[in-house]
Parts: structure tokens; sequence; C-alpha cells
């Protein structure tokens, strides 16, 4: 595959690496995108893992939970501003968009922005169109889960709608239960695992990670023997990271987040455990428009 302008840019603001190291890794990764990112990591030459996630686009985190407290909904709705995205209107669409979501039976997002819009005879995408036409700047749905269960759903929502996080718990929710749930909700939303424990991680991944890193620690000049014993170390240092249930409580570095959770499972007599969560951040992986502040004020009033 051809490598072009537009790959290498795209490449450049994922991994934050040198325009020509992203040309270099492209072509010999025959323009895959993702066997691109290994390369560099595997180099030492970018975090990728880490800035793959960066916000950089505008718009509101929303969830929307039940009465029932069995089915909630986390959409991203992204638009072009910051303005937009402290705007009244557009905080209340984004709000609806999230009841939407609770109440479909999609399994997709294509099929979501095709579903009717609640009372009306538009599409949630013709909806959608309309709403872009009186904000006067264009926005997007641009991703949605749904969550269903028999124990209880609980939801934080940080900094206005930048992070939101929605968590599945095994139990029936009380007060007690209910500031628990937040507890890990606020864990999640600071420190971004991407499993709840270690048997959730596949064995695809982890002899990934291996590859890369031993990888990394060959291009280090380490001897065969030392890189599989550090490779070992750093491997169990990033499943601490990367699994909920071992990383440190952050109001409580004494403590495991699976200690946490056993401590109040004792307190209340409750068998707790953590089924899932999902944690979205506003614009993560996509590439913020640059504009100076006094064009964005500009553009404001006149919208």
């Amino acid at each position: 595959m051809a490598v072009t302008a537009a790959m290498i840019k795209e490449l450049r603001t994922i991994t934050g690496a040198g325009m020509s190291i992203c040309k270099e890794v492209l072509v010999e990764a025959q323009g895959n995108m993702d066997k691109a990112q290994e390369i560099l990591r595997q180099k030492g030459l970018a975090a990728a893992a880490k800035k793959a996630g960066r916000i950089a686009a505008e718009g509101l985190v929303d969830i929307y939970v039940s009465d029932d407290e069995k089915i909630g909904a986390i959409v991203e709705v992204n638009s072009e501003t910051d303005f937009v995205a402290k705007n009244n209107d557009f905080k209340s669409y984004v709000h609806d968009v999230a009841a939407q979501a609770v109440n479909s039976t999609s399994s997709d997002i294509e099929n979501f922005l095709n579903e009717k819009w609640q009372n009306t005879d538009l599409t949630v995408k013709e909806e959608l169109s309309q709403k872009i036409a009186v904000i006067g700047e264009n926005l997007n749905i641009r991703r949605v889960i749904k969550f269903e269960t028999d124990g209880s759903i609980i939801s934080y929502i940080h900094a206005g709608g930048k992070v939101g996080v929605m968590l599945e718990l095994s139990c029936e929710k009380d007060e007690k239960i209910e500031e628990f749930g937040k507890n890990i909700c606020m864990q999640i939303a600071a420190m971004n695992p991407k499993f709840v424990s270690r048997n959730d991680v596949s064995q695809e991944f982890i002899n990934k990670e291996r590859e890369i890193l031993t990888q990394q620690a060959l291009n280090e000049g380490k001897p065969a023997n030392i890189a599989e014993k550090m490779v070992n170390g750093r491997l169990n240092k990033e499943l601490k990271e990367f699994c909920l249930m071992d990383q440190e409580y952050v109001k409580d570095n004494e403590l495991t987040i699976r200690q946490y959770v056993e401590n109040i499972s004792k307190e209340t007599g409750k068998n707790i455990s953590i089924k899932r969560f999902v944690r979205f951040a506003t614009g993560e992986g996509l590439e913020k428009k640059e504009e100076n502040f006094a064009e964005e004020v500009s553009k404001a009033m006149k919208n």
C-alpha cells in the first residue's frame, strides 16, 4: 500500500513521533497503521498506547440510566468548538441522545442513526441535521454503548462531560453500594484501566505485548536471557496498570481495588463483583481542529 501524507500525519497525531520517523515505519509496515504503531513502540520512539487516547476534540459525554437502574447508555456527541459544548441547548440534546440510546435496540451507530427519534417522524440522523442547522456548527454522534443488568448500573460524569464512566455491579444498589460504585467510577475516570481483571485479558493481547516489550529490550542492547527477565517484569507492571482490580486505590493507596471490593463486601454482607465498565473521554483519538482563541470567539458570536 502506498504511504500518503495523510497517513503520515495521522500516525504523528496518534503517537507524537517525528514526521520522518512516521514515514519510515509506515513504509516498513506497508501502510498498516496498527503495525506502524507497534514498530514505533518496539523502537522506543513513541508511547503510542498512552498517547492514542489523548483528548483532542470538543463535545460532551453523557449517561442516561433507567428509573429501575437496570439499563444504562453512555454516548459521546462531538461539536466543533468548546463554546457549543457549553451551550445549554447542546447539553440538553446530548442528554436526549443518551435517553434515546437507553430505549434503542441497535447494535451499531449506523442502525442507531436510522432509528425513529423519540416521538417524531424523524430519524435520529434527521434530528441531528436539524440540530446542526439550529446550532450552526457540525455535530456528530460518535459512539453509543448500552448496558442491561440484573444487578445495578452506576454512572459518573467528570469535568462537566469531558469524561464519563458507566459501571455494572453484580448486586442491588443501596446507599453504601452507591458510594462504593461512585468511588470505583472515579478510579476508572482517573486511572483509565483497560480490563476489570487479568481474567479478562486475552492471550492474544499478552502475546502481542510480550512481543513488543521483547523487541524494546533487544533494541536497548540487552542479551536475550536478560531481555526475557525484563519483559516478565515490564509485562507484570503493565497488567497492574491495565487491570482495574490490580490498581492501587487512588483514595487509599494502602489498598488495591481488589482489597477495597473485598472490604466493602464484608462490610455490607453482599457478594459484590464488578461485571464491566466503559469509559469515554471526549474526543479521544481525534485530532482537534487548530483555531486561535480570537477566531473561535468571532465564530461563536457570528453563530
